[in-house]
């Protein structure tokens, strides 16, 4: 999938930005994000669901509008997913393989065991972990060659969530597909991911695999006058500290710069997937505001 220079305006708000990056087949993808940053935005033009403003999507090689030839290997899974109020889940798995043309009912079924879901009661006396989990056997069982979850499984709790995380990295690992997951839970998530990619206002901020983004960063810990001399020059991302300790978040170091910290009687320990994508879009919203 490409994406060039792609924006979307509503009247006078510019919800995507001029944005340009590239989905790598067979990965899993996060797209990482305040609420409002434009990443469900993006999804809804990724799958034909929303017209652009300006800019070029190719997915398989097409574009998505109105192509049904595309759309058909695209499953698009959303927490506001909705179901009439009279149907049961079973409904809703017996229509799915007209949709879908990998559908795999073995693995519908043992999800509908993993999630515990009463497939004969009706969708408006669900829970709405109930009503998640139909929207993830859905998604999974579809095996789309291209599937979004859009925070389908906010309604889960941790169990379930996890049963979530450890069933699409089996499968994945047996039928590969490209899967694109936008969350807030980033922390539970961030195994998971292959490729990041980060939007803020609109604007992509980060589009890296995602062990590159692990490495780039480090928090030195220890006195404050030591880790100053230590950082200056240096990117920070994040500065906190009390009294005469400080703690710094700097961008990438190299083996010798960590062997010197080290020695310097520092501390030095890895940022999580979450802190540095909070420290990156705080940055940007500094930036921004700076600008205006």
């Amino acid at each position: 999938m490409d994406v060039a220079g792609l924006t979307k305006r509503f009247g006078g708000l510019t919800a995507v930005d001029d944005v340009s990056f590239r989905i790598h087949p067979n990965t899993i993808t996060g797209l990482l994000g305040r609420n409002g940053a434009g990443k469900t935005t993006v999804m809804h033009l990724l799958t034909g669901q929303e017209f652009r403003t300006s800019g070029d999507i190719r997915v398989f090689g097409e574009d998505p509008m109105e192509n049904p030839a595309v759309l058909r290997r695209v499953s698009f899974i959303k927490e506001s997913q909705k179901y009439p109020d009279d149907f049961t889940p079973l409904h809703v798995f017996r229509s799915a393989p007209w949709f879908s043309e990998q559908w795999d009912q073995d693995f519908a079924e043992r999800l509908i065991d993993d999630f515990r879901l009463p497939v004969k009661r009706r969708i408006k006396k669900l829970s709405r972990g109930q009503l998640s989990s139909i929207g993830v056997i859905v998604g999974l069982a579809s095996r789309a060659p291209l599937t979004f979850f859009d925070e389908p499984y906010l309604g889960l709790d941790a169990v379930a969530r996890q049963i979530f995380y450890d069933r699409l990295l089996e499968d994945y690992a047996e039928h590969p597909r490209t899967v694109i997951l936008s969350t807030h839970l980033i922390d539970e998530v961030a195994n998971l991911l292959e490729r990041v990619i980060l939007i803020d206002q609109g604007r992509i901020l980060l589009d890296e695999d995602a062990d590159t983004v692990r490495d780039s960063a480090t928090t030195v810990v220890g006195r404050r006058t030591t880790v100053d001399d230590f950082v200056t020059g240096r990117e920070v991302l994040h500065r906190d500290g009390i009294g005469g300790l400080a703690s710094v978040t700097v961008g990438r170091l190299t083996d010798a710069e960590r062997t010197a910290a080290i020695s310097a009687g520092l501390e030095l320990s890895p940022v999580s997937l979450q802190q540095l994508i909070v420290q990156k879009t705080r940055s940007s919203e500094q930036e921004f505001e700076n600008a205006s």
